[in-house]
């Protein structure tokens, strides 16, 4: 099968006042197209800090990230995001929507800066996959977290990414509601075939993915 994520001796250090802080230290993985895998650890274990590498958010202090064929990991801040567009997708915790715009405008939003033509009906088609066709005009205060998440989710796969990362999509949300927002990006990792790489504490949600990789005090046990 063939890798879209690649990593070898990641580390990333900051400077703290007590001294240089090792956040990371020479992690490596790889990550087949299509599959799902989960990032787990303990809250400080360096899960988030990882997942921000692996999609271009931020730089190493050494070590090297291949994203489907890029070295995104030499690259500079805008050579990240144009590697990112339209490549890769984002779940956050917070859900991150816009607040003065639409769920279907937080849909569509990906797809115009992409410049495709077809934005408004491919934001509906999506809206309806994830449950909300109704509610594509109200905005993101008038939502519940559930619905807020899934509205994040179809703007997540609006550009038809190959690789999705979900930093605790559920941490949110009740238990009932967190179990059908997994529930619903599984149902679209297989619909799509895409990447799914997700950062959790939830061992029986990492235990729903093919392969698991445990982070403690920045090193993969």
């Amino acid at each position: 099968m063939q890798t879209i994520l690649e990593v070898t001796n990641l580390c990333k250090s900051v400077t703290a006042p007590e001294g240089e802080l090792t956040i990371l230290n020479a992690v490596s993985m790889s990550i087949s197209a299509g599959s799902s895998v989960a990032i787990t650890g303990s809250s400080g274990s360096g899960k988030s800090t990882l997942l921000g590498l692996l999609a271009g958010l931020d730089t190493p202090s050494s070590g090297e990230v291949i994203l489907d064929g890029y070295h995104i990991s030499e690259m500079d801040e805008d050579g990240r995001a144009r590697c990112r567009a339209g490549r890769v997708g984002f779940v956050f915790q917070s859900f991150q929507l816009i607040h003065s715009l639409s769920a279907l405008e937080n849909v569509m939003l990906p797809m115009e800066l992409a410049g495709l033509t077809n934005a408004r009906q491919r934001a509906n088609e999506i809206l309806e996959q994830v449950g909300l066709s109704e509610r594509g005009s109200h905005h993101p205060s008038q939502l519940s977290g559930g619905e807020q998440q899934r509205v994040a989710i179809a703007r997540a796969y609006a550009v038809q990414p190959k690789i999705l990362f979900a930093d605790e999509p559920t941490g949110n949300l009740d238990q009932k509601t967190g179990a059908a927002i997994i529930e619903l990006l599984f149902d679209m990792n297989n619909h799509s075939e895409t990447t799914l790489v997700l950062v959790t504490h939830d061992v029986s949600l990492a235990g729903q993915c093919g392969k698991t990789y445990q982070l403690e005090a920045g090193q993969l046990l």
